[in-house]
């Protein structure tokens, strides 16, 4: 798979400089993390869950969470998890490529369920790619960490990666955070072959205070939020070797919602494209907020981001995209003879580049740029959320 992958080669070669490279589910694990971006979430109870699979295949999804917990109500788990292993059992028998399915992740409610559910799923398990862990901690944590190893040895699978999620009330409060964080990362770091991706539940922070943002405003701008994710990646995402990829919370709205604040997305930029008619398309379906939280994340240490309508995926992966002058810039820095530091200006001419301290910065951005792609000089973001909405 790859992203973009849906879009024509001809289109692809009119936008990218550099084109997303391929992938599969046997990727380096580094791949793997940077190449999950936007993450679409789907209750488990759909009954044509696999239909659904293979619809947002066709549409650039490359990474699937199938959801047993807060999606669906306590009634229906023992229904759902029968669901996935029929749905999982028609994709097997129609004997698709793996590389022609999203990364499938099942989010479980309780570490019992991961041995359970492989033995279940059977010869079909070869269709996913990990679990996704709730309301994890270091005493929870360990748990399905310990019991997602012992599955994994006693099945005899090569590999089943785990993608925490960090919601719970201890990382939220301030009396607790800090011993909290320390305990999540001894644990994940004790499992740091298996543990792909960090998940952060901002709807469940919100919970904890009787908080809800609205789609004017951006996680960032709730501040109890934002200064937990900052402690987060302070903690959990350092660029020294140590740190683990954390995506971005999920953006709650898709449809059109009475507005106090002017919209958020420049009109010279649709102007200047002709497509003037897509920013009031954005706009009205408040996508313009998810827009600027998408970059935000992004500059406060966060890649990928969590789902839930189709809608969200296009703009994620458009904004992922490596820019031509970042590319550059990144190469620039990165280039051998510029191993012992130094100041250069830009080749666009418009920034400093300071070798060493920039070099992190780079690096990531040139992991970004292999599995995102690298857009051409006068290709920008609207050019590629056109092509990807086109498909």
């Amino acid at each position: 798979m790859r992203h973009f992958g849906h879009i024509s080669p001809t289109v692809r070669k009119d936008l990218f400089h550099q084109e997303p490279a391929e992938f599969t589910g046997a990727s380096p694990a580094r791949i793997l993390a940077a190449a999950l971006g936007a993450t679409l979430y789907s209750p488990a109870t759909r009954p044509r869950l696999a239909g659904d699979i293979r619809k947002q295949a066709d549409r650039g999804v490359v990474s699937m969470v199938l959801c047993l917990e807060d999606s669906i109500s306590d009634g229906d788990v023992a229904g759902a998890e029968e669901n996935l292993v029929r749905q999982f059992a028609e994709l097997d028998a129609e004997g698709a490529d793996a590389a022609e399915l999203p990364l499938l992740f099942i989010r479980v409610r309780t570490p019992e369920q991961i041995p359970d559910l492989v033995r279940r799923l059977g010869g079909s398990v070869r269709r996913l790619a990990g679990f996704v862990l709730p309301k994890f901690n270091e005493s929870s944590g360990s748990a399905f960490l310990d019991a997602l190893a012992e599955t994994e040895t006693a099945a005899g699978l090569a590999r089943l990666y785990a993608m925490p999620v960090l919601e719970t009330p201890d990382l939220l409060h301030l009396e607790t955070r800090a011993e909290t964080l320390a305990g999540i990362s001894r644990t994940v770091n004790s499992h740091r072959e298996r543990v792909l991706a960090l998940r952060l539940g901002v709807t469940d922070f919100c919970s904890a205070y009787g908080l809800r943002r609205t789609p004017d405003m951006t996680a960032y701008d709730v501040k109890i939020v934002a200064g937990v994710i900052a402690d987060v990646v302070n903690v959990l995402s350092r660029a020294d070797g140590t740190g683990f990829t954390v995506t971005g919370p999920v953006w709650e709205y898709f449809r059109s919602q009475q507005r106090l604040f002017k919209p958020q997305l420049r009109r010279s930029p649709f102007l200047a494209e002709g497509v003037e008619e897509l920013r009031t398309a954005l706009i009205e379906h408040d996508l313009d907020g998810l827009l600027r939280e998408i970059e935000l994340d992004r500059a406060n240490g966060l890649l990928g981001k969590t789902c839930i309508h189709p809608a969200h995926v296009t703009p994620v992966h458009a904004l992922s995209v490596v820019s031509h002058e970042e590319f550059c810039d990144a190469q620039d820095i990165l280039r051998p003879e510029r191993g012992g530091g130094g100041v250069m200006r830009s080749a666009y001419t418009n920034k400093m580049n300071e070798v060493k301290p920039h070099r992190a910065w780079a690096e990531r951005t040139m992991l970004r740029a292999e599995v995102f792609g690298v857009a051409k000089e006068e290709v920008g973001f609207v050019d590629l959320l056109t092509a990807g909405l086109q498909v």
